[in-house]
């Protein structure tokens, strides 16, 4: 069977202010946007677990230590975590943890919630 981690920035912790989050998005819409692509992920009969991490010092251990727990086909970066400007850090910190601890893993990147199952089978 196919697993998946799913990686995506707790939504309450998402700054809405920022202009590089779309207009109108608010924790709710990305929430759905999770329940959506996990189920989606789902029916195709993966194995997936989801990680929200807080753009902190602990996201890196935090994905270190999920992947210690788990060997992992792909994981897939959520876009809160990779398109705002200000978020080059966490994004790295991300890269660099999945690379660190699970170097045989794919990364893959969805552009919306609706085609992150289509990012996963990409890699898979």
């Amino acid at each position: 069977m196919t697993r998946v981690l799913y990686i995506g920035q707790k939504p309450e912790t998402v700054d809405f202010s920022d202009p590089a989050v779309p207009p109108g998005m608010s924790a709710e819409k990305i929430n759905a946007g999770i329940a959506l692509s996990m189920g989606q992920m789902k029916e195709r009969g993966w194995d997936v677990d989801l990680l929200l991490i807080t753009p902190d010092a602990t996201a890196g251990v935090r994905v270190e230590a999920q992947l210690a727990n788990a060997a992992y086909d792909c994981a897939v970066i959520g876009g809160g975590i990779r398109l705002p400007p200000k978020s080059l850090t966490l994004f790295e910190t991300v890269i660099n943890a999945i690379h660190k601890s699970a170097p045989s893993t794919a990364i893959a990147f969805n552009t919306t919630p609706q085609d992150t199952a289509d990012a996963v089978a990409r890699c898979v």
